[in-house]
């Protein structure tokens, strides 16, 4: 099942017992005893975590910053006010009228076209500073976000996003640069220069133009509105913006260009993205305008307002803690029972009463434990280890009651498949025979047949996919009976085209990306160097500075992590509400790059040290670090790091490679049974640790496909998870995820199932987007006169070879006037 790519490894997710072992030792990625402390912190509560587009406003802007940029805030400040007290001497930026104002900013938009590339940078710098916020006449960050807010704006209306294009055009189109840093044994932080401070300003109007605040005047509003259309109209080049952000993605990937910093273009590429297609929330609206467009009904419920109501379950029980417990026992204190976390009297309850003691039974569930990480022994795994508490249980404190929900959080959902299924089954065995798709007569049914159908009915969901499908497959049988297809020119629809020609090689450089940046990837030779904006030019010579370059390093890639499982999350969203069969294109292409396997190799480590890790200095973040002095960094204050219980982005990531990986898999048997093949259970289970509600529903999703293929013993050895899948995932009525008695489960038709797809998607493209395919259904003229009244373009020097065409092709070869009218 291990798919080789050119341009893609597959990771190995089988760890051997050597490994195992030494993942105990306790030097093994530096943490030890901090992960048990962290753990233990985060076990012990829920993490309070909103889920949303991004972060805040705030964090957001810091992220675009590396700690080793944090001198040039300086640099762009010299650079505005040697140039400002030139043309405005005695006053400050903000003692200018808004006319003023203008004036200077139109000044340094002529002296952006001067060829002077040194007098070009000093200029864009300029104007980099202003998009900062002028922090040099603020006193506080709010001051320094407000005169942001105010001269991004400004630039806007003034045209400089436009120019700075031009710009970032000609610096991606020199080849000169692209040679030099080819040639370069290492790149640094200088061979970015320019493309930092463009992308830097891009960045900041992007972000600041797309958050909308309570305070915005219409003037703001409109010009929102119009630099989203602008963004996502083709009028770059003949090609959306994002488009040329995508360019510079695969030429970094190709080697070609490895100057290019990554970390900025991908943040400005998803920005891009989510400015102009528009974000979760508005998703969800576009979802219920669409649903009413096809005269579908509403959906049953806001996923979003549920996720967020849901509550995180409690994690597994600690193998220490369980451990410490046998001993207790085995010492016979009757007397005193020993404490136990409540998580292991969930456990024992679920134990089932009437289970024979049978060895087999009592065994270790055989896949657990060859591919069980860092040692750990996860009591849902090894039922071996519990033992069943003396009867009766003690009493749980009135603190640790658990409060059951009154009804489960989704509505369920029956597709029209499931009910032709059902009859077909019961018509067989009670008929002996079947009416193929009739889901109406229901003669010589028994009564609670009848019942069950019309349960069935009142719980059945017609998907905009399943409308789009049925469509797509009338215009291909009937291309001449339903005529052209009126296709609406969304921003998704323009970005799709436009990815179209080169999406396998957008999707490859992503993934790319994504393993390079990947806490568990190992560095190699010839992998991707994705460190050039952020290493100094003079590597650290102290311990202080190590540390700060490290803290840095590892911050740099948690944020192309984030930008790039957001950017891919919304890709597939807006594309499957756009079309399905756009969103089964980019799927297969993730599929057939080895995202599957990708994003097991990211879960395969310690998720809860990931999550809590403390990768920032507070007091270099934008925009504090301008505004406050800075205080003396000491090896214990970075070690320490912020008071924060998570780190917002690495949760944000995770729980998006989770969705990536449920958008790519769902319904798709082929695919589950990769995450079978990869032995994605255990890695997944111990992702459980994590008490957030809405990363847990995605791992239990994930969970809750393969577990019909993971046989009798690893249910019966997991019930509280199996618990935990039926509590928090939405029940299809007849879906036989429990007991892998499906008839889907056949491993036969996988093959043939993936191709069906891609034929499917072929089809698609080819109709809606081929020009030249339609040319077998164009009518035929047979009128003569038409024929011959049509103006045909002949080249300038036809009428000199006129007469020798006529003799050739015509009076050379006599006519057979009797055979044409035999013929006829």
């Amino acid at each position: 099942m291990q798919q080789h790519n050119d341009d893609m490894e597959v990771p190995v997710l089988n760890d051997t017992n050597s490994n195992r072992q030494k993942s105990m030792a306790p030097d093994r990625d530096g943490f030890s005893i901090q992960q048990k402390d962290s753990e233990g912190s985060m076990e012990s509560t829920n993490l309070e975590f909103e889920y949303g587009d991004t972060d805040s406003f705030t964090a957001e802007l810091s992220e675009l910053y590396s700690y080793t940029e944090e001198p040039e805030f300086s640099l762009n400040r010299d650079y505005f006010e040697e140039d400002f007290k030139n043309h405005v001497k005695g006053r400050r930026w903000m003692e200018l009228s808004m006319e003023e104002q203008r004036a200077y900013v139109m000044k340094l938009l002529d002296a952006l076209e001067v060829t002077d590339r040194d007098k070009r940078l000093k200029v864009a710098r300029a104007i980099l500073y202003l998009a900062q916020g002028v922090f040099d006449e603020c006193d506080t960050e709010t001051d320094v976000l407000y005169w942001s807010r105010h001269n991004v704006f400004l630039l806007y209306d003034m045209g400089i996003f436009t120019a700075l294009l031009e710009l970032l055009s000609m610096e991606i189109d020199n080849n000169q640069a692209c040679s030099s840093a080819v040639r370069k044994p290492a790149i640094s932080l200088a061979d970015s220069t320019e493309f930092r401070v463009l992308l830097s300003i891009m960045y900041l109007m992007v972000e600041t133009i797309r958050v909308e605040m309570e305070g915005d005047n219409p003037e703001r509003k409109a010009a929102r509105e119009a630099f989203k259309t602008e963004l996502g109209s083709p009028l770059y080049n003949g090609e959306p913006f994002a488009l040329l952000l995508f360019t510079m993605v695969t030429k970094f990937c190709s080697m070609n260009a490895p100057h290019f910093p990554m970390k900025k273009v991908l943040l400005l590429l998803w920005k891009t993205i989510l400015f102009t297609l528009g974000g979760f929330e508005e998703l969800q609206e576009m979802k219920v305008r669409m649903r009413e467009r096809f005269n579908l009904p509403p959906p049953p419920e806001d996923s979003i307002k549920v996720v967020r109501n849901m509550r995180a379950a409690s994690p597994p029980a600690s193998a220490m803690e369980l451990i410490e417990q046998q001993q207790q026992q085995k010492r016979g204190r009757r007397s005193r029972r020993p404490l136990v976390k409540q998580d292991s009297l969930d456990t024992y309850n679920e134990r089932d009463p009437f289970k024979n003691d049978d060895t087999r039974d009592e065994e270790e569930d055989p896949e657990d434990v060859d591919s069980g990480i860092e040692g750990e022994v996860d009591p849902l795994d090894r039922d071996v280890i519990i033992q069943p508490p003396p009867p009766p249980p003690p009493l749980r404190p009135p603190t640790e009651r658990v409060s059951f929900p009154k009804g489960l959080p989704w509505a369920p959902k029956v597709r029209e498949k499931d009910i032709e299924h059902f009859l077909e089954t019961s018509r067989n065995k009670f008929i002996g025979f079947t009416l193929g798709n009739d889901t109406e007569t229901l003669v010589g049914l028994p009564r609670p047949i009848h019942e069950s159908v019309k349960t069935l009915k009142l719980h059945k969901y017609v998907s905009i996919a399943e409308v789009q499908i049925k469509r797509e497959d009338e215009l291909q049988q009937c291309p001449m009976t339903m005529g052209d297809e009126e296709v609406q020119e969304t921003p998704a629809e323009i970005l799709y085209f436009g990815m179209l020609p080169s999406l396998s090689q957008y999707v490859i450089a992503l993934l790319k990306l994504l393993l390079a940046a990947a806490p568990t990837s190992k560095a190699k030779t010839d992998s991707i160097n994705i460190l050039a904006d952020v290493l100094p030019e003079e590597m650290p010579i102290t311990v202080l500075q190590s540390m700060k370059l490290g803290i840095d390093v590892n911050r740099h890639k948690e944020i192309i992590v984030k930008a790039i499982s957001a950017l891919l999350l919304l890709l597939l969203k807006h594309f499957k509400l756009n079309h399905i069969y756009q969103f089964e294109y980019v799927a297969q292409h993730l599929v057939f790059a080895n995202c599957i396997p990708l994003i097991l190799k990211f879960f395969n480590q310690n998720i809860m040290s990931y999550i809590s890790a403390k990768n920032s200095i507070c007091a270099l973040d934008f925009p504090h670090c301008v505004v406050h002095e800075m205080p003396e960094l000491t090896a214990e204050s970075l070690e320490a790091g912020d008071s924060n219980q998570f780190c917002w982005r690495n949760l944000f990531s995770c729980i998006n490679l989770l969705r990536i990986l449920n958008k790519i898999t769902k319904w798709k048997h082929s695919r589950t049974m990769m995450l079978v093949v990869f032995k994605s259970a255990p890695i997944l289970k111990r992702a459980l640790k994590v008490k957030q509600a809405m990363m847990q529903l995605y791992v239990l999703k994930l969970l809750k496909i393969q577990t019909k293929y993971l046989g009798r013993q690893w249910r019966k050895s997991n019930m509280k998870t199996m618990s935990a899948i039926y509590q928090k995932v939405r029940h299809r009525l007849n879906d036989d995820w429990a007991y892998g008695n499906d008839i889907d489960a056949r491993p036969w038709d996988f093959q043939a199932e993936e191709c069906a797809l891609r034929e499917s998607i072929e089809k698609f493209n080819t109709r809606r987007y081929d020009k030249n395919q339609n040319s077998e259904f164009t009518p035929v003229d047979n009128c003569l006169q038409s024929v011959l009244g049509q103006r045909v373009d002949l080249p300038e020097d036809f009428h000199y070879s006129y007469e020798m065409w006529l003799e050739r092709e015509v009076f050379s070869h006599p006519i057979q006037w009797e055979g044409l009218l035999q013929a006829q």
